[in-house]
């Protein structure tokens, strides 16, 4: 961004686009802002080490394209990001130079060039999740003598009653539950949306029993770690490790599979399906923005599929056998 008028210091205006446009104008949720903060701390490091100046001193026109691009290989390669991880830093980068462009028309022929960086393809593995068998397991894994035991039961069950994001179970808190029967819990998902997840009798026993564990006051989450503060993502990571370890000894499947939150929260969808729920429910039970984002349930559950071509009876034609031709000419004009 060499155009003259684009020297201007960078800084503010990443506090401008946040102050402003995030925070003022779009009033994102506090989930984006966080995103959005880790990706510039990232860039501005790595651009501070590449030009030689201190992050006070950089300018809009440092942030160019080739800049650009070196930063998202600097993602994947040293840093060991996933393409997901590497698309959504170039999603906020993009969303800031939009903000610029308003600020600093000078720099608009440049800022064009950093638009026109491709999202990068990548491919979608099969939805992995869990059989009942092994969620049985994993729920009684936890140790209940102990405080962080008990904790950590009521929140792998209400992980899989919901099949709530990470993000969403840890910012429940006590007034987030439907009434003092814990009946339903609202949940706070992406984009601001709120949705009513209704809770098993044996959640709900879980949850009234655990509640007298914590501080009595409805701001406070639900699931507290033990200096009374939110869990952390790492947090419930961490845990579910435990509960994984010790669950194995009992079903060893378990073994052989990757099991994260977000695992359990396919899984929740994957039972849903399997037990005929239709997918525009299971689409609003996660909260999913478009029912195409379920879609991808259906297609990884084999059973159904199975079920389905057992419906559809085989063809009952014969299959000739091939002679080739003398002609290869006149066989390739053939097909």
């Amino acid at each position: 961004m060499n155009e003259p008028g684009v020297n201007t210091v960078l800084p503010g205006l990443i506090q401008d686009f946040f102050c402003k446009r995030l925070i003022q104008q779009q009033h994102v949720s506090d989930h984006t802002v966080k995103s959005y903060r880790d990706t510039f701390r990232l860039l501005l490091n790595f651009a501070e080490k590449r030009t030689g100046k201190s992050i006070m001193d950089l300018n809009l026109a440092d942030i160019n394209a080739n800049m650009t691009l070196a930063f998202l290989d600097y993602l994947e390669a040293q840093r060991h990001n996933s393409i997901r991880s590497r698309n959504a830093r170039l999603a906020a980068i993009r969303s800031f130079v939009h903000y610029a462009a308003f600020q600093m028309p000078a720099a608009f022929s440049e800022i064009q060039r950093i638009s026109a960086i491709p999202m990068k393809r990548f491919d979608r593995p099969s939805i992995g999740f869990l059989s009942r068998s092994e969620v049985d397991a994993l729920l009684a894994a936890p140790n209940l003598a102990s405080w962080s035991g008990r904790r950590d039961h009521v929140l792998l069950s209400t992980l899989y009653n919901t099949g709530a994001r990470v993000s969403e179970i840890l910012a429940v808190r006590r007034m987030d539950l439907e009434d003092e029967r814990c009946t339903a819990v609202h949940l706070h998902g992406k984009g601001r949306k709120e949705r009513v997840v209704p809770l098993w009798k044996k959640t709900t026993r879980l949850l009234r029993s655990w509640l007298v564990n914590i501080a009595n006051d409805p701001q406070k989450p639900i699931f507290p770690n033990k200096l009374g503060h939110p869990m952390t993502r790492s947090g419930v990571e961490k845990r579910l490790r435990v509960a994984v370890s010790i669950a194995q000894q009992r079903c060893p499947s378990l073994r052989n599979k990757r099991v994260s939150p977000h695992v359990l929260r396919h899984t929740t969808a994957m039972h849903l399906l399997q037990s005929g729920v239709d997918l525009a429910v299971i689409a609003l039970w996660l909260g999913h923005e478009s029912i195409e984002t379920t879609h991808g349930y259906l297609q990884a559950d084999i059973k159904i599929k199975e079920q389905a071509l057992a419906k559809l009876q085989e063809p009952k034609t014969t299959v000739p056998r091939y002679k080739a031709s003398k002609d290869i000419l006149a066989f390739l004009d053939s097909l």
